[in-house]
């Protein structure tokens, strides 16, 4: 009888367990984050994610979805530790990833479950936030994880301030999509008329109107003293309260309109409030001749990044923006905006006078060129790496 050939059964795809709070349909950067996460991982093997009521729905194609409750906390930390367990036990995943710093506890365990890899992808403040219970519990298991990515490199100092190696600390930015075209200027023209903009020109805010996006600040501070050199300035602000942040303090529309109201410039100020169509957030982007960004500098209530200044470069729209947090990374001085000083709001309102004066078109291509860096085939490579690491 001939020998048997020989045979080395094929290997399976790698297969990657992500949990996180922060995916569609909830609005904000880190869930557009996580989202392209699972996809970006989606092209490099098998992925499972355990994520919020509702995300199902929204995931990737091909990505699987469990689906825990969101609210309130306590029952989507139960569930969410549960059901990942569950899964890395009979599914035997090869890393398990937590899509923030809250979900760092059921990856953990989860990875030991599976005899795999725990990682957590940390955004700022969930290395920062100052809750003695949280700081107790969940900053052990996050110097515990096998590798922690983080989005910025303060966010990378925040990590190693809490005791993580800094051996096993990998950057990897957050990305963004890269626009195919430009609107076409009769869908810019609709979308002025649509929402009453007439021939403005447009200082752009898009993003949770949170205490630390500092909107009614600007509004107060800076935007007085650039309407009465620029008349036809107005403000446009995209987003909202948020609804479902952790942490987070919010400002209202009533409040930031009444200081606008107070200095004699209510009419420059208009909301428009959340805006998720694609298509509108480029036209708004597109209409704008440079985006504000006038994060505050909080103690332990950090920006971790700025994934709304790397949007606006990528429609060639310069940012303007205080030099805090992680902000310092999503902004390069001089070709995709410029940079004051945290607080200055009279340096900051000089700045946004001056790219004005340089008009749109002169920063174009210098901020596009910025923005390629960041495109999210570019993240998916360095995220896939760090996860080996």
């Amino acid at each position: 009888m001939s020998p048997l050939p020989d045979f080395t059964p094929p290997s399976r795809p790698t297969r990657f367990l992500i949990v996180t709070r922060n995916l569609p349909p909830l609005v904000g950067g880190m869930e557009r984050l996580n989202w392209h996460m699972a996809q970006e991982l989606s092209g490099r093997g098998e992925v499972h994610v355990i994520g919020p009521q509702g995300a199902a729905a929204l995931c990737p194609p091909g990505v699987q979805c469990t689906e825990v409750p969101l609210q309130p906390l306590w029952k989507f930390l139960a569930c969410s530790t549960a059901k990942a367990l569950c899964v890395a036990r009979s599914w035997k995943p090869d890393r398990v990833l937590a899509g923030s710093g809250l979900t760092a506890p059921a990856a953990w365990l989860s990875a030991r479950a599976a005899g795999s890899r725990a990682s957590v992808y940390l955004h700022g403040l969930d290395a920062a936030v100052r809750h003695p219970i949280y700081q107790a519990v969940w900053h052990p298991v996050i110097r515990r994880m096998d590798n922690v990515i983080v989005n910025s490199r303060p966010t990378a100092d925040l990590a190693r301030a809490i005791g993580v190696d800094p051996q096993r600390v990998s950057v990897v930015h957050p990305g963004v999509q890269l626009p195919h075209k430009p609107q076409p200027s009769h869908v810019l023209s609709d979308f002025r008329k649509r929402h009453g903009l007439g021939d403005a020109r447009i200082l752009l805010s898009i993003g949770r109107l949170t205490t630390r996006k500092g909107l009614r600040e600007f509004v107060e501070q800076a935007l007085p003293a650039i309407v009465r050199e620029r008349p036809d300035t107005l403000l446009l602000v995209i987003g909202d309260a948020p609804a479902s942040s952790l942490y987070a303090t919010h400002q209202t529309q009533a409040s930031i309109q009444a200081v606008a109201d107070a200095a004699g410039i209510g009419r420059h100020l208009k909301f428009l409030g959340v805006i998720t169509n694609p298509s509108e957030l480029a036209s708004a982007y597109e209409c704008a001749s440079l985006h504000v960004f006038p994060v505050r500098c909080i103690p332990g209530d950090p920006e971790g990044f700025g994934m709304v200044a790397i949007e606006a470069a990528a429609h060639g729209v310069p940012t303007i923006a205080f030099a805090t947090g992680g902000v310092v990374d999503a902004v390069s001085q001089g070709q995709s905006g410029a940079l004051v000083a945290p607080d200055d709001y009279a340096a900051l309102a000089r700045e946004v006078l001056a790219a004005l004066e340089r008009g749109p078109d002169a920063w174009h291509s210098g901020a596009v060129n910025f923005a390629r860096q960041f495109a999210w085939p570019m993240f998916g490579a360095q995220l896939a790496s760090a996860l080996k690491s």
